[in-house]
This record gives structure tokens, C-alpha cells and sequence, in this order.
């Protein structure tokens, strides 16, 4: 193609919609989750064909997506480390890129020292408390919710789903070793009541969900992806920088003093 091509079609606006509400928009594009782990220094084991994988800079955790298996989707997996057990989290296929994000984002950056919590999130956003024997919350229309499920002693997860009037959209499952502070990142993704974007034709059709058509310009959306690769490669750069800037440990040189002491207790 020519760059006079591109030029023009670079100029000329497209058709997308913001779709509210989120947990109800479709999967939508995987390089809101890949390239941000790339940019953050994550390792990209994919193979052509096969499917997404990426490890952490340590290792400790997996990510990966494969839609060609059943039921298909996200799986990510931590290792035991330290206090911390093995973990793993599934995520259904057409979850929304952007509330995968919030797992997968919160994954690269350091645990706040704040307590987590993550009914918080859904509480400020207006979910309510659902009695029965779990604890749940249900979003305002009803159409999400998130619950901590135990079918049995000892046998506890963390279940969230939304749905539409053609049934169930996706599911989420977390193991309850799951780190709480990355629940909390997820579920505040999922709260969120901002929408997100779409091209024409790329989200589930549904009554439930409002839209709204906007005209965008290429540039205008790879310059917001931008954004958000150059973020991570910018923290990904001051956590590298903080890791080396740190003072080492060293052992201490003898006082002299002390080398004194020794010959005069002689």
C-alpha cells in the first residue's frame, strides 16, 4: 500500500461506540492486555498459531489465552511463593478485555501497603448486598455480580459473571488463594461505569446495553494505545531503576576499636 493510502485512510474517520454497560461490551481487542505485559517487561512465550502466553519477569505467574479449547478464554496461574500459596484464576472468553486488565495490570505493578478489600469497589458503585448462603453483589441493573462461594467446607472461590437476555456472557473464577489486593483490582475493573470502545459489528448485539456512536480517527486510537504502552515502559523503567539504586547488603568491616579491645583483654 502507499503511504498516499494511508495518509487518507488515516484521515478519515471511523465508526465505533462506546458501550456501557462494560461487563456487557464482548471480549474485544486481546493488545489491551498483550502489549501493556509486553511494555511492563513480561516475557512473550506465544507460539504463531497457538496460544497467547506470557510469564513474568520472576516467573512466579502465567498468563495465557487460548480460544480454540472449551470453554476457552483466560487462565492465569501464580506459583507458591514465600507465605503466598499457588493460586489461579479463569476468565471466559468474552470477557471484556478491559476488566481482564484489571487483574492483569494490578499483576505488574508493587502491592500497595493499603488493607484490600473487594466488596469496596462495588459498593461505591452502587452494588448491592444479595442475602443468601454466599456473599454476593449484584450491579444496579442486575446483569453482573460477583460472589465469594463456598459449595462446601473448605471449598471456597470467588465466581463473577454477567449475563444478557440471551443468557450467560462469561465467568470468572478465582481460587480462594487468590491474592486479595488482584480480586479487588478485578472487581473495580468490573464496577468501573465508565464504557468502553468498540468498532462497528464487535460487540455482542443486546438490549441491555446503551450505545453510543462516536467517529474516530485511526491516529486518534493508536495514539491512546500508545499512552498506555508508554506508561508501563515507563514504570516498568522506574521499578528497574529503584531495583538497582537500592544499597546492597554488605558485611561490616571490623571497628578498629574493636581490633584494640581484643589485643587489650590479651
Amino acid at each position: 500500500m502507499s503511504k498516499q493510502f494511508w495518509d487518507e485512510w488515516n484521515a478519515r474517520p471511523q465508526q465505533h461506540y462506546l458501550i456501557e454497560p462494560r461487563y456487557l461490551a464482548g471480549g474485544g481487542d486481546l493488545r489491551h492486555v498483550t502489549e501493556f505485559l509486553r511494555a511492563s517487561g513480561w516475557k512473550d512465550l506465544s507460539k504463531t498459531g497457538g496460544p497467547l502466553v506470557f510469564d513474568s519477569p520472576d516467573k512466579n505467574i502465567r498468563i495465557g489465552f487460548d480460544p480454540l479449547v472449551q470453554p476457552g478464554g483466560w487462565t492465569i496461574r501464580g506459583k507458591a511463593d514465600g507465605h503466598q500459596e499457588a493460586w489461579h484464576a479463569t476468565l471466559g472468553l468474552q470477557t471484556p478485555v478491559e476488566i481482564v486488565a484489571g487483574l492483569t495490570d494490578a499483576l505488574t505493578r508493587p502491592r500497595s501497603a493499603h488493607a484490600p478489600n473487594a466488596w469496596a469497589p462495588l459498593e461505591r458503585q452502587g452494588w448491592q448486598a444479595q442475602p443468601g448462603p454466599h456473599v454476593t453483589a449484584v450491579s444496579p441493573d442486575r446483569n453482573s455480580w460477583i460472589q465469594f462461594h463456598q459449595s462446601a467446607p473448605g471449598q471456597a472461590h470467588w465466581w463473577a459473571s454477567a449475563r444478557n437476555e440471551h443468557g450467560r456472557a462469561w465467568d470468572a473464577v478465582f481460587t480462594p488463594t487468590t491474592p486479595l489486593h488482584l480480586v479487588e483490582a478485578f472487581s473495580a475493573a468490573l464496577a468501573d461505569p465508565k464504557p468502553v470502545m468498540r468498532p462497528r459489528g464487535m460487540f455482542p448485539p443486546s438490549n441491555r446495553v446503551r450505545t453510543t456512536s462516536v467517529s474516530v480517527l485511526p491516529a486518534e486510537l493508536s495514539a491512546w494505545q500508545q499512552a498506555r504502552i508508554t506508561a508501563a515502559r515507563a514504570a516498568a523503567w522506574a521499578r528497574s531503576n529503584w531495583s538497582s539504586a537500592r544499597p546492597r547488603k554488605t558485611t561490616p568491616a571490623p571497628s578498629p576499636y574493636a581490633a584494640g579491645s581484643a589485643h587489650a583483654r590479651r
